[in-house]
């Protein structure tokens, strides 16, 4: 069986809010977002674990963990139906963290009922999505948009900032394109920390002002 697992964070209180989860790192991603720092697992060809390995921790958490985070990478270049199916068998609630690139298997998963909550990245403006994810995915993105929002699954929109890609303007644009899809939830923007990340950036030194943004959304900022 192939280890399409880079690593299992046993214990988190800070990926799934108001659970106690385990992350699984899933490798692989088919974008390379320049400010990326699991630029590690997005580039493996091989993990640490095998399904099996998952299911032998995850059956020895049961009762201990009331949640699992599925991330990457990107989880969706795997098959999680019968993962998820098995996941929830155990009684696990479900979060699946995603880029929105493979709407196919968000319907599938939304449809059948195996997922409980969701975060979506919203990278950039249509403009700079392929400067920033270097992919053409837009398009994508906005069909798993459109999906979560006609959803009744709780999810969540957010936003990496730094301010040499993504200006005041920029996330004014996001914000428009979500109120005028109906999305009413908070909009986390997350600030970039420097470290390792496949764009070897920086802090940025351009000033960003709060004040310019539009009050549409409930804006929360983290990090």
């Amino acid at each position: 069986m192939k280890k399409i697992i880079y690593d299992i964070t046993p214990f988190t209180t800070l990926d799934y809010k108001d659970h106690l989860s385990c992350i699984v790192w899933f490798i692989n991603c088919n974008m390379r977002c320049v400010y990326c720092y699991n630029h590690n697992i997005v580039q493996a060809k091989n993990g640490q674990y095998d399904l099996d390995d998952l299911y032998g921790f995850l059956q020895k958490r049961v009762s201990l963990l009331d949640g699992v985070v599925l991330s990457g990478g990107e989880a969706t270049l795997h098959n999680l139906v019968p993962i998820c199916k098995r996941i929830k068998n155990f009684g696990f609630k479900l979060k699946l963290d995603t880029n929105g690139s493979n709407p196919k298997l968000l319907e599938i998963l939304l449809k059948k009922g195996l997922l409980d909550f969701v975060s979506l990245d919203f990278k950039s403006t249509k403009e700079k999505f392929k400067t920033i994810t270097k992919s053409s995915f837009y398009h994508r993105f906005l069909q798993s948009l459109n999906l979560l929002i006609d959803s009744n699954i709780d999810y969540e929109i957010r936003t990496t900032l730094h301010k040499d890609l993504l200006n005041e303007d920029d996330i004014n644009n996001i914000q428009n394109i979500l109120y005028n899809k109906g999305y009413n939830k908070t909009f986390f923007i997350q600030n970039f920390l420097e470290g390792d990340n496949l764009g070897n950036l920086k802090q940025s030194d351009i000033s960003f002002d709060n004040s310019k943004l539009k009050d549409k959304l409930n804006i929360s900022f983290r990090n």
